[in-house]
């Protein structure tokens, strides 16, 4: 089961992640205005409506593990896109798309070996493949707090990660193998100034590990995080560009 999201606070505080998920659809220019696409962890919708955007006369898919975010998506984005809940390990489609779109998702998915496999089987041959999500040296500053808030307060958090922070050799070697082509991996530092640094920490770090914790130590652990971080959170995005090889 996916961890459970606060959609709504997430809605609210992801103005650095909409920053990040500019930069990915500036990379979509030029894509046909009715491509199919497919947007792999939409969140709250809010990327995937500018995405409907770019192919008017397209057709627009997008899906989530969170079943909260699934729910804001679909009242935010009405009968325009399709969105439904699903793993992106387990991603099938009736039909291949033109391209697929992630930003600030990926991360969360453990197997990137079989990850990208899932990707370009859901991809026709030449099809775009545009992501962004975090990438090694990611938030390596608020892991050292949270490991350090851990070991004083929660046991069962030590050595806990949700993430996968992959470098860009080790995700274009995956990509070959996948079948893609012209691929372009590389690391960018983002240093992010949360405008409410309180709930962004909460809902776009720790959700994860506030999840493991009995209700009543969740407080104290993810205050004692928040009050050991603070701006400029020292993001770094792993970027992927990346076209899938054709068939024969």
């Amino acid at each position: 089961m996916g961890t459970a999201w606060d959609a709504g606070t997430y809605d609210r505080t992801s103005a650095p992640q909409q920053a990040w998920a500019a930069d990915v659809l500036a990379r979509l220019d030029g894509i046909a205005p009715d491509a199919r696409v497919l947007d792999v962890g939409c969140g709250t919708g809010r990327v995937t409506e500018a995405l409907a955007a770019l192919v008017p006369r397209g057709r627009v898919l997008a899906m989530d593990a969170s079943p909260q975010m699934v729910a804001l998506a679909r009242r935010r984005l009405g009968s325009r896109v399709e969105v439904w809940c699903q793993d992106a390990l387990e991603i099938e489609l009736d039909e291949p798309v033109d391209a697929i779109v992630s930003t600030a998702a990926l991360h969360w998915v453990r197997d990137h070996d079989r990850l990208w496999m899932r990707l370009a089987a859901a991809l026709r041959p030449d099809g775009v493949l545009e992501v962004q999500c975090g990438g090694r040296g990611n938030i390596d500053g608020v892991r050292r707090v949270i490991d350090a808030v851990a070991r004083e307060s929660a046991p069962e958090l030590v050595d806990f990660s949700p993430w996968t922070f992959a470098g860009p050799e080790e995700t274009a070697s995956r990509l070959r193998q996948a079948g893609f082509t012209a691929t372009r991996c590389w690391l960018q530092e983002r240093p992010t100034y949360p405008e409410d640094m309180d709930a962004f920490v909460r809902t776009s770090i720790l959700a994860a590990h506030l999840e493991r914790l009995p209700e009543e130590r969740r407080e104290p652990f993810a205050a004692g995080v928040v009050a050991g971080v603070g701006p400029p959170l020292d993001y770094v995005r792993l970027n992927v560009s990346a076209v899938r090889g054709g068939d024969g």
